[in-house]
């Protein structure tokens, strides 16, 4: 929790870009795991009403009504038999006080106060809900069924969040650094243990063991394998190999903020050549990345950039030909990249995306084009601006069915030369990400180690810690 003064500022700021209305933020409830009293731990907080808020407790709405300058912090007191289970908590008054509300209500309150708005034909604004249980609240409190909430929330408040949010204090990128040092004990972790024989969940588990005893959570489940053409390859108890690349995508979060870091590296102490040769490439799309961005930079120009580039040192290696316009104007880049750049990072890993990618990521002068592979997955194209936190993430992956698919009905065949591609059908895939601020002159790695990427330096790091 920050300062009382914080949580102040914060609403203040949201009243005034919201105008008018009753905003109501849901905190969330406890979410069982398979019976009520055994839930996931730990409980994890709405960020929109933790970074109003502050407050971590279960069972908590904020109320914010604009109109008459009066704000309620909504919940039940716990009682007597749950402080024997659970311990003493404050009572919901004295957590109103701490981030400066001045009055308190229990949860039976708020569908009066919510009565009474609609009675009066004001606007009550809600964020778009993603747990069944406050779509639930909601249906009970505004009378709008749960496959209607989404298109029923409100816009003004959608916007006015995500510009707060979008937006880092100093001390929230001093959360996200502390975060950022735990993400690299995750990161060398995983290079000093992995070897040929282990399981990838032995080594997916020692890493987030390391998450667990540094941070509050990992930020996101661990992603570590050998299959690194998954974008999203869980941990399975397939045995690591000699001559194969482990890519490790793993993140923390700490102090209510995440890190998200990915290292691709070899099983063995040392890169193959044709490992080292598309490594090469993703390095210089990363690298590339922290040239140029920097306030007023479109991420969308940064990500087309790298994709460009991507293809012309793709067709050095003959797996791409060409006009290199035409080939990325076509998508066929996608083929070997079918992600963004980068996300906006912070309270959530992919920060905001619950309000609406639409909204976070671009704007009026920027939209994603969503007829096209791979573009249609961009979670971000807008200008950036000083004090953003993005991810830097190239890849480069080899995905057999994909290419199986592409080659059938001969998509994009005059930019890829599937002959070539064919022989990589057993290479995996290859990440490198990083979490970057953007300064007011251009950008920098967020932590205060970092973790190695460079070729040299990884297989150094591997053969000098290594277990």
């Amino acid at each position: 929790m920050f300062t009382k003064e914080t949580y102040i500022k914060r609403r203040a700021k949201l009243k005034e870009l919201v105008k008018s209305g009753i905003i109501v933020l849901f905190g969330n409830n406890e979410s069982p795991m398979n019976y009520p009293n055994n839930t996931y731990y730990p409980f994890r907080q709405d960020s929109s009403f933790l970074y109003y808020f502050g407050q971590h407790r279960d069972g908590l709405a904020g109320v914010i009504d604009i109109d008459n300058n009066r704000e309620i912090l909504i919940g039940d007191d716990i009682d007597i038999e749950d402080i024997v289970w659970l311990g003493k908590v404050n009572r919901v008054a004295e957590m109103a006080a701490e981030v400066g509300v001045d009055n308190s209500a229990p949860m039976k309150a708020l569908k009066d106060i919510c009565d009474e708005a609609k009675a009066k034909g004001r606007k009550i604004h809600f964020l778009p809900p993603y747990r069944h249980d406050i779509m639930i609240q909601i249906m009970d409190l505004l009378d709008i069924h749960p496959s209607k909430q989404k298109e029923a929330a409100s816009l003004e408040l959608i916007m006015a969040v995500v510009k707060q949010r979008a937006t880092k204090e100093q001390q929230e990128i001093e959360a996200i650094e502390r975060a950022c040092d735990v993400g690299y004990l995750m990161h060398t972790t995983a290079m000093k243990v992995t070897r040929a024989g282990l399981t990838e969940k032995y080594v997916g588990g020692i890493i987030d063991s390391v998450a667990l005893s540094n941070a509050t959570k990992n930020s996101f489940p661990t992603i570590f394998s050998q299959h690194g053409e998954i974008m999203h390859g869980i941990p399975s108890y397939d045995i690591l190999e000699e001559g194969r690349l482990a890519l490790c995508d793993c993140g923390c979060e700490l102090d209510d903020y995440c890190s998200d870091n990915t290292r691709t590296f070899p099983v063995a102490n040392k890169f193959t050549q044709r490992q080292l040769e598309i490594y090469s490439i993703v390095e210089a799309c990363h690298d590339y990345t922290l040239e140029v961005a920097k306030p007023g930079v479109k991420w969308m120009d940064v990500h087309m950039n790298v994709c460009r580039l991507m293809t012309e040192k793709l067709k050095e290696l003959g797996l791409m030909k060409g006009d290199t316009e035409e080939a990325v104007k076509a998508g066929a880049h996608a083929m070997f990249m079918p992600h963004g750049l980068g996300h906006m990072m912070g309270m959530d890993v992919h920060d905001m995306e619950g309000l609406g990618q639409i909204y976070v990521g671009f704007d009026e002068e920027t939209r994603p084009n969503l007829e096209q592979f791979g573009t249609n997955c961009l979670r971000m194209g807008r200008r950036l601006e000083e004090n953003f936190v993005m991810t830097d993430e190239p890849g480069i992956y080899f995905i057999p069915d994909l290419i199986d698919s592409w080659r059938a009905s001969g998509h994009c065949a005059e930019y890829l030369n599937f002959d070539k591609i064919e022989t990589y059908k057993d290479f995996g895939g290859i990440r490198l990400e990083d979490d970057i601020l953007i300064t007011s002159e251009g950008c920098r790695f967020l932590g205060n180690k970092r973790i190695p990427y460079h070729p040299a330096d990884v297989e150094r790091y591997i053969e000098e810690n290594r277990c």
